[in-house]
């Protein structure tokens, strides 16, 4: 059975999205089902991604760590990473339409493909700041730093302390800690 191309899959809005039970992201018009729900590794390596923002941004007036919340960023697309930081005021409580200044996507099997090209390429155009792939099998976190419109590999950090630049803020980010059985 071949896979349908991308101009013959039905077409959604934002309307539709806010319709369906379950957890969906809509890109460019094709929704991408978030199912099956991300494994224990996954979770457990985000949690203390989490963790880590939380306090890093502790006295930042500015900006704020979330677990997935939806970004809309236009009426056919709606995506909700992993964790993100945003900067700057939240215009509406409902989802954000700003680019958030930093992202990390956890990778899982049913993901990976999707985070390393589609949502890269999505989260270059819309001008996230930072984007950080999380490989849990590998112990690699590939970051990326969006330079002149484009993103530009900083790293590939296992053990490593990066410093992240947000706005009026800077928060040092420990990646030793997000391991599982090795902080």
């Amino acid at each position: 059975m071949s896979t349908p191309k991308p101009e013959d899959l039905p077409r959604y809005t934002y309307a539709d999205y806010v319709q369906w039970e379950g957890r969906w992201e809509l890109i460019q018009g094709i929704a991408h089902a978030m199912s099956p729900a991300p494994g224990i590794l996954h979770q457990s390596i985000s949690q203390r991604i989490a963790s880590q923002l939380e306090r890093a941004l502790e006295n930042c007036r500015e900006c704020q760590a979330l677990l997935p919340v939806d970004w809309k960023i236009d009426e056919e697309t709606t995506v909700q990473p992993d964790n993100l930081v945003v900067c700057g005021d939240i215009v509406d409580i409902a989802y954000l339409t700003k680019a958030p200044a930093l992202i990390f996507e956890v990778l899982s099997k049913s993901t990976a493909r999707k985070d390393r090209t589609t949502k890269f390429q999505l989260y270059e155009q819309e001008g996230v700041r930072y984007y950080v792939i999380v490989d849990p099998d590998e112990h690699i976190a590939k970051i990326h730093h969006l330079r002149e419109g484009r993103y530009i590999q900083l790293m590939d950090a296992s053990d490593e302390v990066v410093e992240f630049e947000l706005g009026t803020c800077r928060t040092r980010f420990e990646f030793a800690t997000i391991w599982p059985g090795r902080s």
